[in-house]
């Protein structure tokens, strides 16, 4: 698709089923839109959602159309922090368009968001009051009390118990939250760790972030039913 004169990639996927879904907005982690961000997508699917995960590392660099041209994920890395928070969210805008005119849609549109992406998911909440939810895996809040205020969509939010840098603004968060009436809910999972979705599925993954997966996926899906 075409954005503010950009070509923007997105890794879209459908499900097998013969009646209208749910689309869900995958955001993917620091490092762009990687393999793992899109076996996250097919996963979804493969639970009866359309999944659009748009590479917002899009056009952003000279010579760099898409996340797979960078040298490696460090550099893409670099290059996702130097992005602009009005692009991101003029390109999350164009993602949920054109989800909302998917035919096979069923007018119910969701963003789930890892890391990097977890924060982008709880900042589009504060600009998008159309969509379902917003489901945050281990990312923060915005800062500030008054983009809190904005949200008008219900934040479900999933941290890993071994996560000391996120979970320390889980307080502030859920005060923010309940003094404003916003609905946010969360759960943390013993011994998992930062990107335990992503970890928990590696044939080498420790027991604590695979028992944080599966116990996420679980969770997960009741909400997004």
């Amino acid at each position: 698709m075409e954005n503010d004169g950009r070509t923007f990639y997105n890794f879209v996927v459908y499900p097998e089923v013969s009646q209208k879904a749910k689309v869900i907005l995958v955001i993917h982690e620091n490092r762009g839109l990687n393999d793992w961000a899109r076996r996250f997508a097919d996963e979804m699917a493969a639970k009866g959602f359309i999944a659009i995960a748009p590479d917002l590392l899009s056009s952003t660099s000279e010579n760099m159309s898409k996340t797979s041209d960078f040298e490696n994920s460090d550099a893409a890395r670099n290059a996702l922090y130097e992005l602009n928070s009005k692009q991101v969210t003029s390109d999350l805008d164009a993602v949920f368009d054109y989800a909302r005119s998917i035919p096979a849609g069923n007018g119910e549109i969701s963003v789930v968001g890892f890391c990097w992406g977890g924060s982008q998911s709880f900042s589009y909440a504060t600009h998008n009051p159309d969509l379902e939810e917003a489901i945050v895996f281990y990312g923060t809040a915005p800062k500030d009390k008054a983009d809190l205020a904005k949200i008008q969509v219900p934040v479900y939010a999933f941290y890993g118990g071994n996560d000391a840098r996120v979970n320390a603004t889980i307080p502030k968060t859920e005060e923010g939250m309940n003094q404003l009436g916003n609905f946010y809910d969360y759960d943390i999972y013993l011994g998992g760790r930062h990107g335990f979705m992503r970890s928990g599925a590696q044939p080498d993954a420790s027991l604590e972030n695979s028992q944080a997966r599966e116990k996420a996926w679980d969770r997960l899906l009741k909400i997004l039913k």
